[in-house]
Order: structure tokens, then C-alpha cells, then sequence
């Protein structure tokens, strides 16, 4: 109970400290200022109807995975699983996803575990998209981290101390090492047989991925996720009076930076989303990075830009309560037919 409690209470504590560290280091008055005279709001409106966009077409992709493995879930539950992912996400972080893969195994009548491997996949597609990303961005943006990390070259020791560290690459080398075990284990153990079976049905939701037909769309509708996030960023650079002028490359580091950001467990990327961004602004002269003196601008913009997903967030979220609720009871009732692993269709 206490390990649960922990699990959910760190980053809970972890978002809400530094979402109170920014806002105790910021000019408030200067900041609402901002929001106030320096936003063409109606900006948001299209940058919200493309991140509808990107959550349709994650569960697009999806759907291509779960159909790899014989289980063949109808789009609109999709979608909705996907919505209340992110929605849970908001108040305990990486619950969402275990609740989407319960809710499709309990509807299908699937594997737990398969679906959650296919999970690990899509979420394991999208670390390698942000390190694509990341490299890619370094390399057309290097300038501007070099002369980040030559003002603060205490930090640029021990990320350097980390990437080359032995316990670094020993650690990785034993995750692995263990991960191959599970896999080929025969000990009749029966908390390792446990393991054993639950290690063989990640690995075939993940292996899904190579055997599955519709490779290319599986990368095409990867490629449509990460542009409609990007865009959703990019577009938000014209509805502030100070990032008008910010360049495509600038918005790229600025956009690896934020999913670095969101990646923290923390809720919905709570405080690790606004220091990332803010970071990124003063990269291209939005502020400086001060940590004992934020620049409302840049505070401004990340504030408004997360505020403003987090509040459709919990409006889809809602709209995933009720479906499910009416989804369940039409299941229950008959007037939904569902067909289970191996069908052909689903309704």
C-alpha cells in the first residue's frame, strides 16, 4: 500500500515543487501582463483541433499493432482509451496507460499482458522518435547548446560523467541481461514461470510490430502523431507578440526540449514541461535562464501552452467517462456485439 501511495505521491511532489519553484521566481504582475496583452488566443482554437488529431491518429497506430496480434478493437474505443490515457496521466502518472491497456484487454476479452507488450511498443516507438529527434535537432542546433553548456560548465561535466560512467552502461547492460533471462528461463518456480509467461507476452505485443501487416502506415501515422504535435508548438509561437520572429529550427529545440520535458513523471508534465520550454526560449533570447528570476515571457508562454492542453485534456477525459459508461452498458446489454481475439471484426 505504502509502495503505491509513493509511487504516486513522488511525482506528484516532484511537479507540484517545481511548478511552486517557477511561480515564486517569476514577476507575476509581468506575466499576467503577458497573457493579457501579448496573446491572440484564437490561435488556440486550431492548435486544439490538431491535438484531437494526434491522439486519433496514436490510436489509429495502435489499432495496427493489436490487430498484429489477432485482437481487433474498433476505432471510437480507441481513440477514447486514448483520450483517458492522457486524462489519468493528469493525476497519476503512467496509470493512463495501464488503464487504456485493461480497459481494451477487458472489452476484446484479450490478453492483459499482449495488449500492455503493445503498449510498451507504441510508447518504445515514441522514445526512439525523441531520440531521432534529439539528434537531429543537436545537430542543426549545436551553436546554441554549446553556448548553453560553456556558460554552465559545471553541468556539462556530469552529463558527461553520466554518459560515460560504467555503473551507466552496467545498469543498461544488466536491465537487458535479466530482460534475455526471463525470456528463455524453463525454473518451475512459479513466481519466476509468472514472470517467464508475462516477459513472453510483452515481447510478443512488442515483436507485433515486425510481423504485422502495414509497416509504412504503422510509420506514416508515427510521422502524422509527431508533426501534429510539433505544428501544435509551432503554431503557438504566432499567437505571442515575442516569439513571432523565432525560427523553425528554434521551434524544433524548443519542441525536443518540451517532449524531453513531458517525458518526466510528473503530472501531465507538471513544472519539468515549463522549465524545458522556458530553457528553450532563453536559447533564442526570449529571457535568460535564471533560476532565481524567470522571465515572464517565457513563463507566460509555457504556462498558458500546458494550461490550455491540460484543461482539453480533462474535457476529453470526461467525454471518455461517459463513453465507456454507455459503451459498457450497450456491451452489457447486447446492443453491441463484441467480437473477441481472432475475430475478423468488431463493432
Amino acid at each position: 500500500m505504502l509502495k503505491k501511495i509513493l509511487t504516486y505521491l513522488i511525482p506528484l511532489i516532484i511537479g507540484v515543487g517545481l511548478f511552486y519553484f517557477l511561480c515564486v521566481n517569476v514577476d507575476t504582475t509581468q506575466l499576467l501582463d503577458c497573457l493579457r496583452y501579448d496573446v491572440n488566443y484564437w490561435w488556440f482554437v486550431l492548435i486544439a483541433f490538431i491535438s484531437i488529431w494526434s491522439h486519433v491518429f496514436r490510436a489509429l497506430r495502435w489499432q495496427l499493432q493489436l490487430r498484429a496480434i489477432n485482437i481487433n478493437a474498433p476505432l471510437h474505443p480507441l481513440v477514447c482509451s486514448i483520450f483517458g490515457t492522457y486524462a489519468v496521466n493528469l493525476i497519476f502518472p503512467r496509470l493512463g496507460e495501464v488503464w487504456r491497456c485493461g480497459y481494451i484487454a477487458d472489452r476484446q476479452k484479450a490478453s492483459f499482458t499482449q495488449v500492455v507488450g503493445s503498449m510498451v511498443a507504441d510508447r518504445l516507438t515514441d522514445t526512439i522518435t525523441v531520440l531521432l529527434l534529439t539528434i537531429f535537432t543537436f545537430f542543426l542546433a549545436q551553436d546554441a547548446f554549446y553556448v548553453f553548456l560553456n556558460t554552465y560548465p559545471q553541468l556539462k561535466e556530469k552529463l558527461f560523467a553520466i554518459a560515460t560512467s560504467p555503473l551507466t552502461w552496467a545498469i543498461g547492460a544488466a536491465c537487458i541481461a535479466i530482460a534475455i533471462w526471463l525470456l528463455k528461463s524453463q525454473s518451475q518456480n512459479k513466481f519466476i514461470a509468472r514472470l517467464h509467461t508475462m516477459a513472453h507476452n510483452l515481447w510478443d505485443g512488442f515483436y507485433a510490430i515486425t510481423k504485422m501487416k502495414g509497416k509504412w502506415t504503422f510509420i506514416l501515422y508515427t510521422v502524422l502523431i509527431w508533426g501534429c504535435y510539433f505544428i501544435q508548438l509551432y503554431l503557438a509561437k504566432f499567437a505571442f507578440t515575442f516569439t513571432h520572429d523565432l525560427t523553425l529550427v528554434a521551434m524544433l529545440v524548443l519542441f525536443v526540449l518540451s517532449s524531453i520535458g513531458m517525458g518526466v513523471p510528473t503530472n501531465g508534465g507538471l513544472g519539468a514541461y515549463h522549465v524545458a520550454i522556458i530553457f528553450g526560449l532563453s536559447l533564442y533570447g526570449v529571457g535568460t535562464f535564471d533560476t532565481s528570476n524567470f522571465d515572464p515571457r517565457a513563463s507566460a508562454f509555457a504556462m498558458l501552452e500546458w494550461g490550455l492542453q491540460t484543461v482539453m485534456l480533462v474535457i476529453l477525459g470526461i467525454y471518455t467517462a461517459i463513453y465507456v459508461a454507455i459503451d459498457k452498458h450497450r456491451i452489457a446489454t447486447g446492443k453491441t456485439i463484441v467480437h473477441t481475439s481472432g475475430d475478423k471484426m468488431s463493432l
